[in-house]
């Protein structure tokens, strides 16, 4: 996990990964307030309905952690249950963030985030490049067969700024102390450090989730 207070050396960090529990490991053990996760002290509301359990990623994408995170998250995702609906969140713990925000967002109404969120992470991380500016960022998104002209359109967007201005909300709602992190239905929030590694996090994540489907 990429702590927040350490965002400033991230290009020297270097990313460990946790075996996966079996789950029949944890699938009979609880998990400790405090220890493993935190309860909010206040509702953060959320976008589902229908008594759906929201569940809430937030990464960045320069994060070496949230980039090693992602081929397990998505593993994860793919067998959540129907009544859980989950999202994503680009936080920006500083103003030098935003552009990345945005990058999600346009993304995300262009329909594209399934198609190039993943390679956003690779030109990054595999291929080096810097995005982090619109000009750099469109750039690279010209290259990804994606209509440059729709894209800068929504990009300085009314639409997709509201909604990197709500993704900056959640994060300090929830508390995000670094990333990649989770946060559970408005009520609950862990990371890799308190859940130990990232892949606790998601049976801690599990174990939330089956919990608030009891009432609990």
């Amino acid at each position: 996990m990429l702590r927040r207070e350490l965002i400033q050396t991230a290009g020297v960090l270097t990313v460990t990964s946790a075996a996966a529990m079996p789950l029949a490991a944890y699938a009979q053990r609880s998990y400790q307030e405090g220890q493993d996760y935190v309860a909010l002290d206040k509702r953060v509301p959320g976008e589902t309905q229908g008594g759906k359990v929201e569940i809430i990623e937030f990464f960045w994408y320069n994060c070496p952690h949230c980039n090693a995170f992602e081929p397990r998250l998505e593993e994860w995702v793919a067998k959540l249950p129907k009544d859980v609906v989950f999202r994503r969140a680009p936080v920006a713990f500083r103003d030098e963030f935003v552009p990345q925000q945005r990058l999600y967002y346009s993304l995300e109404a262009m329909g594209k985030v399934g198609e190039l969120h993943k390679k956003v992470f690779y030109a990054i991380h595999a291929e080096k490049r810097r995005l982090d500016t619109q000009a750099s960022i469109g750039e690279w998104i010209a290259t990804q067969g994606v209509d440059r002209k729709k894209f800068d359109e929504l990009y300085n967007s009314f639409a997709v700024q509201t909604k990197a201005t709500r993704a900056a909300k959640m994060q300090n709602d929830y508390k995000v102390g670094g990333v990649p992190a989770m946060g559970i239905a408005g009520r609950f929030y862990t990371d890799g450090s308190l859940a130990q590694s990232m892949e606790r996090a998601l049976q801690v994540t599990d174990w939330l989730i089956s919990e608030i489907k009891k009432g609990r």
